[in-house]
């Protein structure tokens, strides 16, 4: 999974040479913590679509998605055009699945785009595997059909499917669905769980081509491995403080909140290295929660204190009035935006330990994809 959503991340991040230049021109000074956090500052999104292969022989290729998600999300944080850093929205199909509705396709869409990465990773820990018929061209087609892609020519619109059997399969020709995807300035990649000729033959790189796409193979078989830094441990304290910073407000605020740490335990199911890298996701400009935490939504524009139901909030400020419900907020802001920026530094350094250590992984699901996200957003001037 790490592939795949570095892959989708890294692409979406591509966005206009136009679009670049203006920022450039405008935007020379220092980009502040703030600012990167403040998705209000930049219209611009990168989109992809995950389409993933939940039949019986899939169950290495979800583990991997689980496994990969937030080393995915990371690497697509830093990507930039000029000083800006684009919007992320990620959404899930599943396909192949004998449990889905055969007159549908066996296909479902499992989440729309969306920007909530810890909804996202709720989705993904949900994906089962059973039985299945594969049809690559119906799912494909179906997510263009059913998503909201946008008219925006400086978005980055990237599809991802991964899978095993012949991309002929279904009533519908991958051939059309190409078709349609590049109409829509929609890119499609393709990766072929298996032997890289194989995944040729049964026309996986047919299908890539013809949608001005990447094609890969990988070894979704392959168990994901992690490198322990001498900074994990600090790393996943500052999680703990981090989480202190969220004030839950409305109907809900306290379940979401619930599942932040639920979605924290998931990563540490996975190994203490995967948490760190959730932790190093909540720090990033990605993470944003602005629907249900009262210190991402007083950043949106259309936000008010006046507008807030006193019934609908926590404890500690159901007897406050305006003016301390702000100084609290505030207060609260710059505690996440200090504990942000210490982990950023660590995480430096933790990048920089993990380059020296790791080991070919060139035959994973994240690996196969960043490399097509950052070959084809070179060609919108992005920069990592």
């Amino acid at each position: 999974m790490k592939t795949i959503f570095k892959s989708i991340v890294l692409s979406t991040l591509i966005i206009s040479c136009l679009s670049c230049n203006a920022n450039n021109k405008t935007n020379n000074a220092k980009t502040t913590l703030a600012e990167v956090v403040n998705h209000s500052t930049n219209n611009q999104f990168i989109k992809v679509a995950l389409l993933l292969d939940t039949s019986n022989s899939m169950d290495g290729l979800i583990d991997q998605a689980k496994a990969q998600l937030w080393d995915i999300v990371n690497e697509l944080s830093y990507a930039k055009c000029g000083d800006e850093k684009p919007n992320l929205e990620i959404a899930l199909y599943e396909y192949g699945n004998d449990n889905l509705s055969g007159s549908e396709g066996h296909i479902r869409q499992v989440l729309a785009f969306s920007n909530d990465l810890d909804e996202i990773s709720k989705q993904l820990f949900s994906l089962t595997t059973n039985g299945g018929n594969e049809y690559c061209g119906q799912v494909i087609k179906t997510s263009l059909n059913q998503l909201t892609w946008g008219k925006n020519q400086d978005d980055l619109k990237l599809i991802f499917i991964a899978g095993n059997e012949p991309f002929t399969q279904g009533r519908v020709s991958y051939k059309e669905a190409a078709k349609l995807a590049h109409k829509n300035d929609v890119t499609v990649n393709t990766i072929f769980c298996g032997d890289y000729e194989q995944g040729i033959s049964s026309y996986w790189k047919d299908g890539a081509d013809l949608a001005h796409g990447d094609y890969m193979a990988i070894n979704h078989n392959k168990a994901t491995t992690y490198v322990a830094t001498p900074f994990d441990d600090q790393i996943l304290q500052l999680n703990q403080k981090l989480n202190k910073t969220y004030v839950a407000y409305g109907a809900a605020g306290k379940s979401k909140m619930m599942q932040q740490s639920l979605e924290d335990d998931n990563a540490m199911g996975y190994s203490s290295a995967n948490a760190v890298s959730r932790t190093v996701s909540k720090s990033s400009h990605l993470y944003k929660n602005s629907t249900w935490d009262l210190v991402d939504a007083e950043k949106e524009d259309d936000f008010k204190y006046e507008d807030l139901d006193k019934d609908e909030l926590p404890e500690e400020l159901k007897d406050k009035n305006t003016s301390e419900i702000k100084a609290y907020v505030t207060k609260k802001r710059k505690e996440r935006e200090s504990i942000q920026e210490d982990i950023q530094t660590l995480n430096q350094k933790r990048r920089a330990y993990i380059s020296n250590q790791q080991k070919d992984n060139s035959s994973r699901l994240d690996n196969a994809m960043i490399q097509a996200i950052k070959t084809q957003a070179k060609a919108k001037k992005y920069n990592w």
